[in-house]
């Protein structure tokens, strides 16, 4: 008799959420939880590899934020494109990464314009060789192309806005 191929078994973190109509929901979240972890984990090292030793997650992605494009933001600005609520988090990470001598914030008007420093400039540079060097250049072995890479992100995107449709919905039960 040949062996029966059995069906997968969802791989998730939390097995009483998985239904019938939601277990792929389920394999994609838990893909996600851990895929945050690690990326987390990764802008830790990476940072600190790149002269930054006190440094959260959220710090890494305002510093680099602040200095995208070099046009000087707004804390809105932030919290908008890294879709941050909580304006608080954005506000003390801005505060930590000043003491560190990495933004600086301009009065104009009523509003502070944040941008990086000479040496917030030179951490993301750091941040970005030690980048090519260990990430960048694994993602080459696993044989993804540039275009597959940027479906998946796409994809991500979308996904996103299907949580945010979904909390707005769970406030108003």
């Amino acid at each position: 008799m040949p062996d029966q191929l059995l069906p997968p078994v969802p791989i998730v973190s939390s097995s009483h959420l998985v239904s019938e109509k939601g277990a792929s929901l389920s394999e994609y979240e838990f893909g996600l939880i851990i895929a945050n972890n690690s990326f987390n984990r990764w802008m830790m090292h990476c940072a600190k590899s790149s002269g930054a030793y006190d440094m959260a997650p959220l710090d890494v992605l305002v510093v680099h934020n602040i200095n995208h494009r070099e046009r000087a933001k707004r804390i809105a600005d932030i919290c908008f494109v890294l879709n941050v609520e909580d304006t608080h988090t954005i506000t003390y990470s801005v505060k930590k990464l000043a003491k560190q001598n990495l933004v600086k914030g301009v009065k104009q008007g009523k509003e502070i314009f944040y941008s990086t420093t000479e040496e917030g400039e030179k951490f993301c540079l750091r941040y970005k060789e030690n980048r090519e060097r260990c990430l960048v250049s694994s993602l080459k072995q696993l044989g993804f192309a540039p275009a597959e890479l940027s479906e998946i992100a796409s994809t991500l995107r979308a996904l996103s806005g299907l949580y945010d449709q979904a909390s707005r919905s769970a406030a108003s039960l």
